[in-house]
């Protein structure tokens, strides 16, 4: 009866108040977006029942039991930052995507320079070279770069044709684009572990989508085996893009006005 009178006795519920449960549930549901069909799935079903289980402790004085509990929660912790620091740095980069923060996007790249890179890839596949083109959005991607060989040159669909040529010391490894400029060469990317991701997928796209789930690049990877172009984006992958389809797409994650593909790239394109 005291709990109950000192409940009902609580201040009454302000606008402020359904603010903050309102926030709290967005983070939340956020976050169960976030690891839902992954690893850190498992785990967050298994703090809960400790949790639980902590609660239930103290209502019924097991000792022993909530002396454990209370002794493992700060290595707990720090396991959680070292086994999960690529979902954490996932998760914060999603949070960094967030619609309110694309009021200050700027666009990185122009007309011409997607021309070259949609060129570059129909080139590729019509060859069955395989590739894999990175762009660079608002998340930097130097940790990338300064892992790969340093090239900063203006991006040209022959100087990409020439960088992913089996012989070429470089084409192991993916190009970089930063604006209208490759900044590196032969780097190497994160794989993606998500059990979801088809099978049939090869290192090239794993590589790409891996990357994509931890950032809001763009990725164009082209096929070795069957020449089709895809376009990693946002840990996802949309596959067999016609070169109208490309470009118009990376237009549009690029927040970049064009011309659409023209004839002129498709000659340049058979040329080549």
């Amino acid at each position: 009866m005291d709990y109950l009178s000192e409940l009902l006795r609580r201040p009454a519920v302000t606008w402020w108040d359904l603010l903050d449960i309102a926030l709290v549930s967005i983070l939340v549901y956020e976050l169960l977006l976030l690891i839902r069909g992954t690893r850190a799935m498992q785990m967050a079903l298994s703090g809960g029942f400790l949790i639980g289980l902590f609660f239930v402790s103290e209502w019924l004085n097991l000792e022993t039991v909530n002396w454990v509990i209370r002794n493992l929660a700060t290595y707990v912790v720090f396991g959680i930052i070292v086994l999960f620091q690529a979902d954490i740095r996932r998760a914060l980069a999603h949070f960094g995507r967030a619609q309110f923060f694309k009021y200050f996007e700027r666009s990185s790249s122009n007309d011409e320079t997607l021309e070259e890179l949609v060129v570059a890839a129909t080139t590729l596949a019509a060859r069955r070279i395989g590739a894999i083109i990175v762009v660079e959005r608002q998340i930097g991607l130097r940790n990338y770069i300064e892992g790969g060989i340093p090239l900063d040159a203006t991006v040209t669909y022959d100087l990409l044709a020439s960088i992913f040529q089996p012989g070429s010391p470089l084409h192991d490894g993916a190009v970089i684009v930063q604006g209208d400029r490759i900044a590196a060469a032969a780097c190497f990317l994160p794989l993606s572990v998500n059990p979801r991701v088809s099978r049939d997928l090869g290192t090239r796209h794993r590589a790409a989508i891996g990357l994509t789930e931890e950032n809001d690049a763009v990725a164009i990877v082209v096929s070795e085996e069957t020449g089709a172009i895809s376009l990693a984006i946002g840990g996802g992958l949309e596959r067999g893009l016609a070169a109208d389809v490309l470009q118009a797409r990376l237009q549009a994650l690029l927040g970049v006005r064009g011309r659409t593909y023209s004839r002129r790239s498709e000659a340049r394109s058979s040329v080549a």
